[in-house]
């Protein structure tokens, strides 16, 4: 019976759900095959920040993530007077592809930042330039026509930690503190190659102790409940390795063995980028670009946006109505409908019923009312009768008397003589 109750669409539990094996091939296991094919047609977007003080190799990191010269080569500025004191915001855009598969790279520079005497207040432009995407993509969607939505949201800020070997200074600290709720946030150790590898581990774990202490959240990536255990694995490495020391380099160098490898040429040797053993920037771009960009952009929308814009409406005055967009059991909701579904008709019955009342009540007194007539009617003819039947019995005694009637007694008992 449960069977057949969960065959037509209702379950008992929401738990207990009946596995079915095929017994041939219906199809639908192609449907990632059907995702893939629109989602190569149509193209992704990405959009990435980079913070971090100058010199500490942000545009090369980016150059080297992403193999390509997204930014131009710098050129050497002297300080003025009419330099600026804020932090700028930039923005590069770039359409690449990689067999076959198109991707928009938005990255957003913030040059200036922590290159001021007081950098009290570096990461207001910042936050300010996040929250007003979102507040572009909000008014998107409150528009009538939401084809051409664009998506220009920052999902993910990779910032930039001057490799001191201490601690994190009170600028990092504050500007994490300020927008890890607004942005998935990436630590990383700029140029770790001028650090050892014991300095690089010390330094990570102080790095960690105080984001723990401050309660600042980092992005970490989401498990899945049918995840392989290669995937468990190789998600546990890459977030072991948080925040990652990387080091950038878009120069190649021969080595030893005829390899060609990318990296930084010292009088002792070459740090290769590529190589694990020497930084963690092949677990930056595994998990930036290789394995987590979607979960950035869905954690996003879905946590990050979605707080935002909770927070927005509620300041402007507007309420959601609980009832709307809850989850429901689909047992509890067809208990609620069925019993809602007999409300309905005891009502109906009871109204039925006291119309029918009303109206047996209303024939009742009609009817009684008729019955009232009648025998009023039939008391008046009966009394009628009864006179005339005295009448004539009077007439008829009169006449066996043989007495005449005098005209005015006749007249006064109604009988009338013709002359």
């Amino acid at each position: 019976m449960a069977e057949q109750q969960q065959t037509n669409g209702v379950s008992p539990t929401l738990s207990s759900v009946v596995r079915k094996k095929l017994q041939g091939y219906v199809g639908f296991a192609n449907l990632p095959n059907q995702v893939h094919r629109k989602s190569v047609k149509k193209g992704f977007q990405f959009t990435a920040m980079v913070v971090g003080e100058s010199g500490l190799g942000k545009s090369t990191l980016v150059n080297t993530l992403f193999n390509t010269q997204l930014y131009p080569p710098k050129e050497k500025v002297e300080l003025t007077h009419e330099t600026s004191q804020t932090v700028e915001i930039k923005s590069i855009t770039s359409d690449i592809e990689e067999n076959g598969v198109k991707l928009r790279l938005t990255v957003v520079d913030t040059p200036g930042f922590g290159d001021f005497v007081n950098n009290e207040e570096s990461w207001k432009p910042i936050l300010d330039n996040i929250e007003s995407r979102y507040d572009t993509y909000l008014e998107q969607e409150n528009r009538v026509n939401r084809r051409r939505t664009v998506d220009n949201r920052i999902h993910a800020c990779i910032y930039f930690i001057t490799p001191t070997g201490h601690a994190l200074k009170q600028m990092d600290i504050e500007f994490m503190r300020r927008l890890h709720t607004r942005v998935n946030l990436i630590p990383v150790i700029a140029k770790a190659d001028t650090l050892t590898e014991e300095e690089v581990f010390a330094f990570k774990q102080r790095i960690l102790a105080d984001i723990h202490y401050h309660k600042i959240q980092i992005y970490q990536a989401p498990a899945y409940e049918y995840d392989d255990q290669e995937t468990i694995d190789e998600n546990r490495e890459i977030m072991s390795k948080i925040p990652f020391a990387v080091v950038g380099s878009d120069k190649e160098f021969d080595i030893d063995g005829g390899r060609r490898v990318r990296g930084r040429q010292y009088p002792w040797g070459v740090i290769e980028v590529d190589n694990e053993e020497h930084c963690d920037f092949v677990k930056l771009r595994q998990m930036l670009i290789r394995t987590h960009m979607e979960e950035l952009k869905e954690y996003t929308n879905d946590v990050l946006y979605e707080n935002y814009r909770t927070e927005k409406l509620s300041a402007m005055g507007i309420q959601q109505d609980p009832s709307v967009f809850k989850e429901v059991n689909p047992v509890q909701k067809m208990e609620e409908e069925r019993t809602a579904h007999e409300q309905k008709l005891a009502k109906m019955e009871a109204e039925m019923r006291a119309v029918f009342q009303a109206k047996v009540q209303e024939k009742e007194t009609k009817l009684k009312q008729s019955e009232e007539e009648l025998y009023a009617r039939h008391k008046e003819m009966k009394e009628a009768l009864e006179k005339q039947r005295a009448d004539l019995e009077e007439k008829r005694r009169r006449l066996e008397s043989g007495r005449p009637m005098t005209p005015e007694k006749a007249k006064k008992k109604g009988f009338s003589f013709n002359k």
